[in-house]
């Protein structure tokens, strides 16, 4: 899936194929708001498209999927939302919201926002952010968390258990309050130019 401008949700459901529908806003002084969307060789491309000499305008798109379908979602300027995916996830976007993701393998890169992650249960995660802050939740302990920052906080919430845990912060504090074992089963890697790392148990509900 590819959105060029709109922000994209994604809602896992159980439905045959893909339903599509959007929300259009805005205001403008002449010209154009427009929007659309296709279905072209398994790739699904949003598109919103604004003119005039005065505009505001926005889009959102709500997207239904079957909740085994493997995903690859793209959005360069808009945001990317995603719940309830049990299969492989893929997004590159500005900013992200995610939520009851347990595919096995959820991959993530980040442009200029934040990327926010609740009740994964995923076994391998990998991450990679330019600017933003990084937070995400696990209500399973994974085989594999690797996340990359250039510029932004990076915070994990993890069952508890015990982890293999490698960490580094060239401009930033790192705060380890997890039991650690380097033999574990349970790998935690996070490396950051410029930002905080935090890694703490899971709060519970």
């Amino acid at each position: 899936m590819k959105s060029e401008s709109a922000d994209l949700e994604l809602v896992a459901a159980d439905v045959k194929g893909v339903r599509v529908t959007r929300q259009v806003s805005g205001t403008k002084v002449g010209g154009e708001i427009e929007s659309g969307w296709k279905l072209e060789g398994g790739v699904l491309t949003l598109s919103l498209d604004c003119t005039g000499l005065s505009v505001n305008c926005g889009a959102k798109y709500t997207v239904k999927v079957p909740r085994d379908v493997a995903i690859t979602a793209e959005n360069d300027k808009g945001l990317v939302e995603a719940t309830g995916f049990t299969a492989d996830f893929s997004a590159k976007a500005g900013d992200m919201r995610l939520s009851d993701l347990s595919g096995p393998h959820l991959d993530l890169e980040g442009r200029d926002g934040t990327i926010e992650g609740d009740r994964i249960s995923a076994r391998s995660v990998t991450v990679a952010s330019r600017n933003g802050d990084n937070e995400l939740n696990f209500v399973s302990a994974p085989d594999l968390v690797d996340v990359r920052s250039q510029d932004g906080d990076v915070r994990l919430g993890l069952p508890e258990a015990t982890y293999a845990v490698d960490t580094a912060a060239k401009k930033g504090d790192i705060t380890v309050d997890v039991m650690k074992d380097d033999t574990s089963d349970h790998a935690v890697r996070i490396h950051t130019r410029n930002g905080d790392i935090v890694i703490g148990k899971k709060e519970a509900p």
